[in-house]
């Protein structure tokens, strides 16, 4: 059974996920700093994770995602989790399937949602 994630964001909303890409500001330029968020009880399966990030970035490419705006830190809670995000993007998988990704403001989101997606490419081919 998967974990299930809740997303805070502005002051009343919150979105239920069942995995979470966090890409903060500066993974741009370092790589490092992006992590995956929920999956099964073991961890996240890196190939269901790729297809997140994949389908994020194709989709935002073909002008079919739109990235809402972030407005303060985000919230990622869930079981064993506590994670804030102040500047940088999500990309989100809700519990139906449902692909979404959300941004603060003044960011170049092509370019974040391309991190992610390099990122996760290399965390498959490498077994990292």
């Amino acid at each position: 059974m998967k974990r299930e994630l809740t997303v805070h964001h502005g002051a009343e909303d919150s979105i239920r996920c069942s995995e979470v890409i966090v890409v903060p500001g500066r993974a741009v330029t370092e790589p490092g700093y992006i992590r995956v968020l929920g999956g099964a009880p073991g961890g996240p399966d890196k190939h269901a994770v790729h297809a997140l990030a994949q389908t994020a970035c194709y989709r935002y490419q073909d002008d079919d995602l739109m990235v809402a705006e972030l407005v303060g830190p985000c919230r990622i809670e869930g079981p064993a989790i506590a994670e804030e995000l102040s500047v940088g993007l999500i990309i989100y998988r809700q519990p139906d399937g449902t692909v979404g990704a959300a941004a603060h403001a003044g960011l170049n989101r092509r370019k974040m949602l391309e991190a992610a997606h390099r990122y996760c490419t290399r965390w498959v081919r490498l077994d990292l």
